[in-house]
Parts: structure tokens; C-alpha cells; sequence
């Protein structure tokens, strides 16, 4: 099969496009044949290097994968060949308390495709048969591949963590991003006003017609300073962050009192300045967000299909092109999601 991989960590020049094997499966996976992957931030990371990632080498990324099953093991009941199929991309053993519970984005072993094991971005794929979900018929391979791990975590963070509710004032920090496009979509579903921030002219009117009620420029205003004038100096209930560093510490300052701040990344840097009067005297709530629940994204899922959830494609690439896509995500040219098909 055609496949881009790479064998050293670097920037996008190690990726390669190469002749591979084609996946084995397990009794209980599923032989998947790609049609589609959207491209994360998280194949970046992976990319360059993660401090101990030990991952299959030479090295496939991708985490959202849709496609159509080839082959399954003698193991695996509920799908077939010719299925098509959305792929969960979070990996968990399903058996320890934290799976048992539900929580199996909590699980020790828990992982994503394209980390450790190969992903999507190749002809073929093997996964484990249980996380072959039921294809969104009412979108076109390129589209649902922009579904899975943005609308998984930016479901879990506004709707898990920060328990978002009609009515309030919600900051959506980089709306050209996978992540954010996702986020303003799920806080305008839940009913509240969206304050969404973006760097130019161009990503700022976007993010305008996405929904965002409110929009900040970035580039070339103070977050905090525009938030307290949108919202008559009384900040956000909540804050969606996944950048860190300056960006971080205006999210904090942005929030109201019993505000609350979720992060999901620190593409920026994850050393921050926090002032703990503020955080005590507001009574301000700091939180963490890692992926999602499995029933997260069956609970995206229906919204996708109904057509009250889209999710937004910047451009979709040949596979052979994946230097070019991780570069226009490195220099933060797109706005949504780059799906590459083989």
C-alpha cells in the first residue's frame, strides 16, 4: 500500500511517501480502507518528537480516519466488509475501572491512532473493531474525516468539564483551528453568546459567519481588554484555551467571578504566570481536558447527522502532499481542518 511515513523526528521534510506491507488484523480488529484523514495538530507533536514516544517506526500518523472495512477478524461480530465506517480515534484496554466506568479517556493505557501505533495517513489501515462507528451518511468522506478528534475534545471540554449552560458568555481562543471552528459550534447548540478570537482580517470574518456573536482580532488587540468591554467589564463564565503561554494567562484574566477556564493544549508553551490572589478572590475554576469519552463523540455524532454540527474543512490534499499541510498548520495559514485522501 501507499503510505506517508517517517523513520527520524524532524519537521515536515521527514515525511516520506513510500511503498509499505499492508496491515495484518488481529481476531478482533478491522482492515480499513482509507478514504479520508483530517490532519491534527497532535501529528505535529508526534512528528518533531514527543519527550518518550516510543512509536511504531517507520511511522504512519493519522488520527481521523473514515473509510470503508475490507477485512475483519474471526473475533468481531458487529461490522463487515463493506461497512463504512467513522473510526474512534482514542485507544483504551476496556477492562480497568476507569474503562468500566465510562471513563475510559482516563484509562492507563489510553492512547490515539497515529501516536504509538500507525495511524491513517496510508491506503490501509488496521484498528481495533470496536472503534468502527456508524458513518454520518449526510457527509462526504472529506468532511466526516474533519469530525473525530476536534468534536470529541471540544465536546468533552465545554459540555464534561466546564459544564457549559444556555445564557452564558463563553471565549472561544483560535477559531481557525480545528478545535475552536468545533467549539463555536457546540456553545452555539448549547445556547450561549460566543466571544471567538482569530488572527487577521480574514479569519476574523470567518470565524464572524461561523456563528461567533462577538469576534477579537488577535494579532492586534488585547483579548482581556476587548472581553470586559464586550461583556460591560464582568468576563466570561467560560474560557476555551488550547494554546498556553500569554494566551493562557489572558483566558484566566478574561473570566468572571465563578468563571471557568478549560485547556485542552499549549501549542504555545506550557510555562504560565498565574497570580493565585485572582484565582482565589474570583473564585475562578482552572481545568484540564485529555481527548474525550468514547460516548462523547456517539453523542457528537447525532448532532453531526442532523446536520446541527458541520464540520469546517480548510482544504483537502492528496496524501502524497502531507509536508505541505503539516507546513500551512505550522504557519497557522488555515482556518478549520486539512483532510488528506489517498
Amino acid at each position: 500500500m501507499k503510505a506517508v511515513v517517517f523513520d527520524r523526528f524532524g519537521g515536515p521534510e521527514v515525511l516520506e511517501s513510500r511503498e509499505l506491507p499492508d496491515p495484518t488484523i488481529a481476531p478482533d480488529e478491522a482492515l480499513v480502507r482509507v478514504r479520508a484523514c483530517g490532519v491534527n495538530h497532535l501529528d505535529l507533536w508526534v512528528r518533531s518528537g514527543l519527550r518518550g514516544l516510543d512509536c511504531e517506526m517507520p511511522h504512519v500518523l493519522g488520527n481521523d480516519i473514515v473509510g470503508e472495512i475490507e477485512a475483519v477478524g474471526a473475533a468481531v461480530r458487529h461490522v463487515k466488509a463493506g461497512d463504512r465506517t467513522l473510526v474512534l480515534p482514542t485507544l483504551s484496554c476496556g477492562v480497568c475501572p476507569a474503562c468500566f466506568a465510562g471513563d475510559d479517556h482516563l484509562c492507563r493505557h489510553h492512547d490515539v491512532l497515529g501516536r504509538k501505533r500507525n495511524g491513517g495517513y496510508a491506503e490501509k489501515v488496521a484498528v481495533p473493531a470496536a472503534n468502527c462507528l456508524p458513518y454520518p451518511d449526510n457527509l462526504p468522506w472529506e468532511q466526516a474525516a474533519a469530525v473525530p478528534l476536534v468534536f470529541l475534545t471540544a465536546w468533552h471540554m465545554l459540555v464534561g468539564r466546564a459544564r457549559l449552560r444556555p445564557g452564558e458568555d463563553v471565549l472561544v481562543i483560535g477559531a481557525g483551528s480545528g478545535v475552536g471552528s468545533a467549539a463555536i459550534q457546540i456553545a452555539l447548540l448549547i445556547g450561549a453568546r460566543v466571544i471567538a478570537t482569530a488572527g487577521g482580517a480574514s479569519k476574523v470574518e470567518r470565524a464572524r459567519r461561523l456563528g461567533a456573536h462577538e469576534v477579537i482580532d488577535h494579532a492586534r488587540e488585547d483579548i482581556e481588554a476587548r472581553v470586559r468591554v464586550i461583556t460591560k467589564k464582568k468576563g466570561v463564565e467560560v474560557a476555551f484555551e488550547h494554546v498556553g503561554g500569554r494566551v493562557f494567562e489572558q483566558g484566566v484574566a478574561s473570566l468572571a467571578k465563578n468563571g471557568r477556564l478549560v485547556t485542552c493544549g499549549a501549542t504555545a508553551g506550557g510555562d504560565v504566570k498565574l497570580d493565585v490572589n485572582r484565582l482565589f478572590g474570583r473564585h475562578l475554576t482552572l481545568m484540564g481536558s485529555w481527548m474525550g469519552r468514547r460516548s462523547d463523540l456517539i453523542e457528537v455524532l447525532k448532532f453531526v447527522r442532523s446536520g446541527q454540527l458541520t464540520p469546517v474543512v480548510d482544504r483537502v490534499m492528496p496524501l502524497a502532499e502531507a509536508r505541505e499541510a503539516h507546513r500551512r498548520i505550522e504557519a497557522r495559514e488555515h482556518f478549520g481542518k486539512i483532510v488528506l485522501v489517498p
